[in-house]
């Protein structure tokens, strides 16, 4: 298929792949001739993998094989059944790197992708030679309005009807999307992020999926989280960049210090301008920070 990324003007060709991981399918985008391999992971809900990192892989892409994932339940990688929670993507993962073929690579995930690459990197650093977490999940051991949180997951039926609701009324996703960003409607690319997310929101009702990925909703417990990896950092045997934006209101700046210090081996920065989507809010420093750690990496 061909794809050309906005505000640039080299276009670069790209293909995907269907595969089947762990019974399910599975697609794939590739970029990218030569180089270390980089497995990117996007976020949990209406995220996709060419919609969260259109605008970094054509750069990343020049030296790296670049492999885009759609997580299960998202973008082409339909349909799924079971529950898809942690302990399914540290066995998901293992497998999808061994159909693709790759001993090692650059893991880099934001949001739900860095919370599953961060949890994979800690049971397998032999398969992971740099790990990238972008306002990860699965770093709090209580996160905000905690009990709350648990009984709207548990209530049945509503995170089904939540995705009816923003496939019936598109001007939800834009409106959300609007308030999310720091640049709002003049984010650069804005109609393509909201198209992405309106589509993501369609095919979430036509499969009847929830709105809400199983990795988000089985971490939680009543009172704490189920998937806490913070009090695991210490074993962290990877190359570490822990990255926030500083605006990001999922992901506290407390929770990325503390994790930074636990880990052995890791960098941490945060992006001004930016909230949880740094990829969205500044893809240009996002790319420089990136570029900077992995070329360290290779010195």
């Amino acid at each position: 298929m061909g794809w050309r990324p906005e505000h640039r003007s080299e276009a670069i060709w790209m293909r995907h792949v269907d595969i089947t991981v762990g019974g399910g399918p599975v697609r794939v985008y590739l970029a990218g001739e030569a180089g270390p391999a980089l497995v990117l992971l996007h976020g949990a809900m209406l995220d996709t993998g060419l919609g969260v990192w259109h605008d970094v892989i054509a750069d990343l892409a020049r030296d790296h094989r670049v492999y885009v994932v759609d997580l299960p339940r998202h973008g082409g990688s339909r349909p799924w059944r079971g529950t898809l929670d942690d302990r399914f993507y540290r066995r998901f993962m293992g497998a999808l790197l061994d159909e693709l073929g790759l001993d090692r690579v650059g893991l880099i995930g934001l949001s739900l992708g860095g919370g599953v690459a961060t949890g994979f990197a800690l049971e397998h650093p032999d398969r992971v030679d740099a790990l990238v977490a972008i306002g990860p999940g699965g770093l709090d051991a209580v996160r905000p309005y905690q009990f709350l949180t648990w009984v709207v997951t548990r209530t049945p039926g509503l995170l089904r009807a939540t995705s009816w609701l923003l496939a019936r009324f598109p001007g939800l996703v834009r409106s959300s999307l609007a308030a999310t960003l720091t640049a709002g409607v003049d984010t650069p690319g804005f109609d393509r992020i909201v198209g992405s997310a309106v589509e993501e929101a369609l095919a979430k009702n036509r499969h009847g999926e929830r709105a809400l990925d199983d990795w988000q909703v089985q971490a939680y417990a009543p009172r704490t989280m189920r998937v806490y990896l913070t009090p695991e950092l210490h074993r962290l045997a990877v190359p570490t960049l822990w990255i926030r934006g500083s605006g990001d209101p999922l992901v506290g700046a407390d929770v990325l210090d503390e994790a930074h210090a636990r880990t052995p081996d890791s960098q941490l920065v945060a992006i001004a301008g930016a909230g949880h989507i740094v990829t969205y809010d500044q893809p240009a420093e996002v790319l420089r920070v990136l570029r900077e750690f992995l070329r360290s990496r290779r010195e």
